[in-house]
Parts: C-alpha cells; sequence; structure tokens
C-alpha cells in the first residue's frame, strides 16, 4: 500500500507547489529530498509520474514550521526540486512562495487569525532574513478571493503585502559582494548583487540581444547560454557562493530599455531557464542595481530623489512592481504585493 504525507498545494504569486509542515517531513535531509522527488515525479522532463508541472516555476516546495524565535510567528524553508534532475535544492529563498505561508499557516493552527487582515513575521531559513505578509482574514478565515491582480496570473485574488527586511547580503554576505558595484567577467559589464536573491545583472545588448526577445526565443540560443553559463560559474565563485554548477543561484538578469511604461525590461535565466515572468526577491535585487549609482542599471533608469518610489520592472507576462524605501540615497526596505489561492488540501501518494 502506497504511503502518503499531507500536503496543501497551493499557487502562491507566479509559482505553484506544495506546502507542508516541517513535522510532516522525514527530520533526515536524503529522505525528505527522496520523498519530495518522488512527490514531484522528478527526474523526468514531463514529471509524469508526479504532481510537479514540469516546470521550474511549478515544481516548488515550501516547508514551514512553528518558531520559537523572538519577533517570530513561522519559519519558512524554501526548496526547489529540480525537473530533470535527482536535485532538491536549498540554495535559495523564493517570494513568491512566500506569498502562501502565510495563509497555510493560519489555516494549519500555527497562527491565530485576526478578524480583517493578520499579520505574520516569518523567518526564512534560506537566507536568514525575515519578512512580514499582510494576509486577507475577514471573520478570522483566510480569504483567497479578492479584486488583486498581478501579471503572470490570470484573474484576481486576494492581495497579500510582503515587506522585506535584512535583505542586503542575505546569502553572499554583501550588497555588492565583490566590494565593487561592477566587474568585468568574460569581458563583459556586470553588477553582482545580493539584495534578497543572489543575482548577476548585465545589459541584455552586451550579450547581444534586444532583451524584448520571447522566453521561447531565448531558450533557444544556445550560444547565449553558453555565455551565461561561464559568466554565472565564475560570479559563483566571487560571490562566495562557491561552485555553482548543481545550485540554482545565482539568476542571471538581462536588461534593456523599457517599453511598457515600467522602469526596466528584464528577462532572467533561473539558471538555465528562462522565466516567464521575474522572481520577486529576483526583482529587488534587480531594482536594488537599478537604484545604485555605478551599477549596471543605473544608467538606463530615470532616477528619482524620492524617499519612497514604486519601481516597475518589465517582464515577457507584464509587469511587477516593487515599493523602495531609500534613507540617504540608499535601498533600506523593499515591499511588494502578491496574491495566492489553495488549490488543494490533502495527502500525496508516494
Amino acid at each position: 500500500m502506497s504511503e502518503s504525507v499531507p500536503v496543501m498545494w497551493m499557487r502562491a504569486g507566479t509559482s505553484k507547489g506544495g506546502f507542508f509542515l516541517a513535522t510532516d517531513l522525514p527530520a533526515d535531509t536524503s529522505a525528505r529530498d527522496a520523498l519530495l522527488l518522488r512527490l514531484m515525479g522528478s527526474p523526468d522532463a514531463r514529471q509524469i509520474d508526479g504532481l510537479g508541472g514540469a516546470d521550474p516555476l511549478t515544481s516548488k516546495v515550501a516547508v514551514v514550521r512553528l518558531s520559537s524565535r523572538h519577533g517570530i510567528d513561522v519559519e519558512y524553508l524554501f526548496l526547489q526540486v529540480f525537473v530533470d534532475e535527482a536535485t532538491v535544492s536549498d540554495s535559495q529563498n523564493c517570494g513568491n512562495m512566500l506569498a502562501g505561508v502565510g495563509g497555510f499557516a493560519i489555516e494549519r493552527g500555527l497562527v491565530q487569525a485576526e478578524d480583517g487582515v493578520t499579520s505574520l513575521n516569518i523567518y526564512m531559513v534560506n537566507t536568514g532574513q525575515s519578512a512580514t505578509a499582510r494576509v486577507q482574514t475577514p471573520g478570522g478565515q483566510v480569504s483567497y478571493a479578492g479584486e488583486a491582480r498581478i501579471d503572470g496570473v490570470p484573474g484576481t485574488a486576494a492581495p497579500v503585502l510582503l515587506e522585506f527586511r535584512d535583505t542586503a547580503g542575505s546569502t553572499c554576505g554583501a550588497l555588492f559582494p565583490t566590494g565593487d558595484t561592477v566587474n568585468k567577467i568574460d569581458n563583459t559589464p556586470v553588477t553582482l548583487i545580493d539584495n534578497g536573491m543572489p543575482c548577476v545583472v548585465i545589459r541584455a545588448a552586451d550579450m547581444d540581444i534586444s532583451g524584448k526577445e520571447s522566453p521561447a526565443e531565448l531558450e533557444q540560443n544556445t550560444e547565449l547560454k553558453t555565455r551565461l553559463e561561464s559568466i554565472r560559474l565564475q560570479a559563483g565563485v566571487l560571490m562566495n557562493l562557491g561552485d555553482v554548477s548543481a545550485k540554482s543561484v545565482p539568476k542571471m538578469n538581462l536588461l534593456s530599455e523599457p517599453c511598457a511604461g515600467g522602469e526596466i525590461t528584464t528577462r532572467t535565466f533561473i539558471p538555465h531557464c528562462c522565466h516567464k515572468a521575474i522572481g520577486v526577491l529576483g526583482a529587488v535585487s534587480v531594482a536594488t542595481s537599478c537604484l545604485s549609482e555605478g551599477a549596471i542599471g543605473f544608467e538606463m533608469v530615470k532616477q528619482s530623489t524620492a524617499e519612497e518610489l514604486t519601481f516597475n520592472l518589465e517582464h515577457p507576462t507584464g509587469m511587477l512592481a516593487v515599493v523602495v524605501r531609500r534613507k540617504h540615497g540608499k535601498v533600506e526596505t523593499v515591499a511588494n504585493l502578491r496574491t495566492a489561492r489553495k488549490l488543494f488540501d490533502g495527502h500525496a501518494f508516494t
């Protein structure tokens, strides 16, 4: 008889995956990873024998536990389950999956809901940083229905506001891990930055593309992908990440001039597939690069002296807005609006 494990499947931001209580998964990391690979159906390009959606954005896992940390409600570990490799990675965070953590924690009874809006302080285990999520809870019940809309997701849902703190250098040890705003790798100017997500920021023109190509077009550009991987492997060492050949970071971000009313246009590799949108924390790092004098993107953006501004990043399926608060010209806190929806709640079978 097949064994089963309790799980809630959610669409969170522009991602989708399984939400588990830590107590429902094996404590041993190897056993946990083997279970998750089996549940997702990896390794297999179609993930036909599992719940994964044959795409990195739909092969994700959130592991949540009650926290004993001061000022923290719950702890969230993000796991990227590779599609066609037998790999489960905890080397990065995921701001999209974070959008579902609050609702899941309330529904599982880890946090008592308030009438109206419930604020949760969430510790992100992968990077050691924290965030506040504000979840809609009319009548003390999580509501996923609402009028908020985010690009990359059809329809509308209840808004989930995410505010990030202490993100600078959360993985690499410093906002600019090399101490420079621009480095050269393979004779290409790059900005190596970590404001919640380790990213390599490059002008699209420097990679001989316009930056307006579709993800499908970029996926077929083998020369581009080879050049990006060469830069990524070298950047990993410079960013204190070590050998990143089997890691999903750093993310590779190609910038070009905006064309739909935003501040910048992005094309992101995560790291080998072209993202159909852009990750939440990746967007934070890219926006910070564009707002930091001397970094890649700064000269491409119309700069403002406002202490609080909304920075819109165009991506292949729309736009993602990052609310930036600055102090003395430096990015201090960032927030953005996401949505989430519960898809099913029950048991997954191995």
